[in-house]
């Protein structure tokens, strides 16, 4: 089994300017922190309470399963099942 190390030494990361550009949100919208991360401004989440066709799904405070299934395998679950459904999906996880 690989390292998380090799692993994450291994991944092909995009630049978070692509990432933006395929969910149409402009790069204006953004604040960077290098060319991987960046936060959405405050001034673009308001405009998204306009936009009665978009879905909020929030997954909080979970007891994990015995095989560790928690928050973060449920969250990334859920959006790969609405992706596969021909939904446009997007994931946040918050790190602490």
């Amino acid at each position: 089994m690989k390292s998380d190390l090799d692993i994450n030494q291994a991944a092909q990361l995009k630049p978070i300017d692509e990432i933006v550009k395929s969910l149409h949100i402009k790069v204006d919208d953004l604040d960077f922190y290098g060319a991987y991360q960046a936060k959405l401004k405050a001034s673009f989440m308001s405009q998204l309470k306009e936009n009665k066709a978009s879905k909020l799904i929030l997954v909080t405070a979970m007891s994990p399963t015995p095989a560790g299934e928690g928050k973060t395998t449920t969250t990334i679950g859920l959006a790969d099942a609405l992706f596969s459904m021909g939904k446009k999906s997007t994931v946040c996880i918050r790190e602490p």
